[in-house]
């Protein structure tokens, strides 16, 4: 799953360098994956406890001339070269912009006791997906403030956010899914024998 994150990434001409943050056990393996599957620069680094601590070591990487930087998750594997252009155009007019999807489903808003509190105007609600992409100095600094204050986002726009950076929304994929519990495995499998019968 990771390679086919890794490979539409080297496809695009606006990408200058790949950073690969795995744990430390899998370092090896992620260099022997990527081999000399592209020409494009690439870094393997050792990530932390925190998903924002494996971002922070993935940034610590980029160059110092580099303005744009894209975070994306090898967990979301399917998210096309398209989507990941329109996140990188985007970013490059408004400083920051992200993938997400408008909510269909109605939203409650649930308290510890399983009580419903309030109903959420679904029309104003997003659901974020990676890639996520930001000026570097922007990401930079809300690393830095997120670090001082001790706060942990589940996302990098969150923290961007708190800086009172404007984040750009871009219109995701449905395909862009989250690969997380073993129906999601079971769906991105019958995904790729969809794919492998059409081609």
């Amino acid at each position: 799953l990771f390679l086919y994150a890794f490979d539409t990434l080297a496809s695009l001409p606006q990408v200058a360098a790949i950073t690969v943050v795995v744990g430390s056990d899998q370092i090896d393996t992620a260099r022997r994956w990527v081999g000399d599957r592209t020409t494009t620069p690439v870094h393997v680094v050792c990530g932390g406890a925190e998903r924002q601590d494996s971002v922070a070591a993935g940034l610590a990487t980029v160059a110092a001339d580099c303005e744009l930087v894209l975070v994306h998750d090898a967990a979301r594997p399917f998210a096309s070269a398209a989507c990941l252009a329109r996140c990188i155009e985007a970013a490059a007019v408004h400083g920051a912009a992200i993938a997400a999807l408008p909510a269909h489903d109605t939203l409650k808003q649930v308290d510890e006791q399983h009580l419903i509190r309030s109903t959420l105007d679904r029309s104003q609600i997003w659901l974020a997906q990676t890639p996520q992409v930001f000026r570097v100095d922007w990401l930079r600094e809300a690393f830095a403030r997120a670090a001082a204050e001790g706060i942990v986002a589940t996302d990098d726009a969150a923290l961007v956010e708190r800086c009172g950076r404007p984040v750009h929304v871009v219109r995701g994929e449905p395909v862009n899914r989250k690969l997380t519990t073993q129906d999601d495995l079971e769906w991105a499998e019958w995904l790729l024998g969809r794919r492998s019968e059409t081609t």
